[in-house]
């Protein structure tokens, strides 16, 4: 839960955030816990808030079991911040999550999505789309290639957390039909991918800091987002799809509503269509780098903020 502070009309002068550690208790679903959580919760925050010398309050959530918060800080607006389908995310108890989400949408003055099939959750009338942005200096600006990358052949990469919402069974398949092509994955892994790690052209290269993420995938002949066909991913906006798109390499993905919004510009898997076919589609394409960039080049964080900042000054008049 965040808690933004406005001492003017200018986002630019807002003091720097104020990080808090609460401490809550799970088991949101009973009363009492809620109750206990909502006064530990407002012993914290009250006491920044009067360090701080905070005067106006924006209340902005992204969790719905903080939706006891609403109301309670005597702020001017509220705002639910909705950046993924909690029904669809492992390891949420979706029973739970959904009345509170329900809850919060019915109490918050304006809902932020990251897509439209989030959007399409909400019957708020003041429900926004506010798609994530892209930090395009860093990823369209030359790099040298990175020593670690193979040069044996072209290479089709990934980068991001490599978890179970990656289709290995497509990887595995487009590996094999390409014993040319070497397969490159940064990230932590956090799911099975012994099938992946037996191959000879598939390499494992581990996490790297965002900042050196450009000279990796600038210097692969195609990007991947091979995802799984699932509630997750359905309403995700996956920053590095834009990120992609601002380095200018070509792009091979599985059909998702993000990746369709971009379908000229990025090779989609169509129905029984092998994924090594959609990857040798997307190298084809790399004459179209140009274009790939304009299309995200107002698409930056920046503009997102410019964005926001009149939505947050609307609501705190």
């Amino acid at each position: 839960m965040n808690i933004l502070a406005i001492q003017s009309k200018q986002l630019q002068s807002t003091p720097p955030p104020i990080i808090i550690n609460p401490k809550v208790i799970p088991f949101h679903q009973f009363k009492w816990v809620r109750r206990l959580n909502k006064r530990l919760l407002l012993k914290d925050i009250n006491r920044a808030i009067e360090q701080e010398g905070f005067d106006k309050i924006i209340l902005w959530l992204s969790l719905p079991n903080a939706v006891d918060m609403v109301g309670s800080l005597n702020e001017q607006a509220s705002i639910y911040y909705c950046g993924d389908d909690f029904e669809g995310l492992d390891g949420v108890d979706h029973k739970m999550v959904r009345p509170l989400e329900q809850e919060l949408a019915e109490k918050v003055d304006l809902i932020l999505v990251v897509s439209k099939t989030l959007a399409r959750k909400f019957t708020h009338p003041n429900t926004i789309i506010l798609p994530h942005g892209v930090d395009y200096p860093l990823f369209s600006s030359l790099t040298e290639r990175p020593h670690d990358l193979p040069e044996n052949g072209p290479v089709a990469g990934f980068y991001g957390s490599i978890s179970a919402w990656l289709d290995t069974d497509i990887l595995v398949q487009s590996a094999i039909a390409l014993p040319s092509w070497q397969f490159v994955f940064i990230g932590d892994i956090k799911t099975d991918v012994s099938s992946l790690q037996a191959l000879p052209n598939v390499h494992f290269l581990g996490a790297r800091p965002h900042h050196l993420l450009p000279s990796y995938i600038q210097h692969w002949n195609v990007a991947l987002l091979p995802f799984r066909n699932n509630k997750q991913i359905a309403a995700c906006n996956p920053l590095k799809l834009r990120e992609y798109l601002a380095s200018g390499t070509p792009i091979a993905s599985t059909s998702f509503p993000a990746a369709r919004e971009y379908e000229n510009l990025v090779a989609i898997q169509s129905p029984k269509e092998p994924f090594s076919r959609v990857i040798l589609r997307a190298n084809e394409q790399k004459e179209d780098k140009a274009r790939r960039q304009d299309r995200v080049s107002t698409e930056s964080w920046q503009h997102r903020a410019t964005q926001l900042e009149a939505l947050i000054n609307h609501l705190s008049r």
